[in-house]
């Protein structure tokens, strides 16, 4: 399996480039209004997107596409909105290298709804991994 189609290769860039966001962000929110920061960067995020996937897929790509996927992509819109609204005033607020840690209990949340909502099999390894995980945000969170 080539790099390109591992999905080890693509979390790991995905940490990356979260990583630099954080940093970006903290210097970007300095001055300026938080929610005024988050529609500037949904905006860069919006064109971005579009660009890649206009130049990746077809016209007709839209016309099959369900009722139920634009229900539960414009849902996940929503969500990332709001936390990015969160994220952003959390920057403002506090240190970036303690903003960006609490932010990743997100994986907790995610892999106990993956567990209830998609009937994932959760394994030792997803509970011992989620409590390190909150073991490290509080560690870092509480300096």
């Amino acid at each position: 399996m080539s790099a390109l189609n591992n999905w080890l290769t693509w979390s790991l860039l995905a940490a990356l480039f979260a990583g630099a966001t954080a940093i970006l962000a903290k210097i970007g929110v300095e001055g300026v209004n938080s929610n005024l920061a988050t529609a500037i960067r949904t905006t860069v995020v919006l064109v971005f997107t579009w660009l890649l996937a206009s130049s990746a897929i077809s016209g007709e790509a839209f016309a099959n596409i369900s009722r139920r996927t634009w229900i539960f992509l414009a849902l996940s819109g929503l969500a990332t909105g709001l936390s990015w609204v969160c994220y952003f005033r959390a920057l403002q607020l506090g240190q970036a290298s303690q903003v960006a840690p609490v932010d990743k209990l997100s994986v907790i949340f995610a892999i106990a709804m993956a567990g209830w909502f998609l009937h994932e099999p959760l394994t030792w390894h997803h509970w011992v991994g989620g409590l390190l995980i909150l073991c490290g945000a509080a560690v870092i969170a509480c300096k």
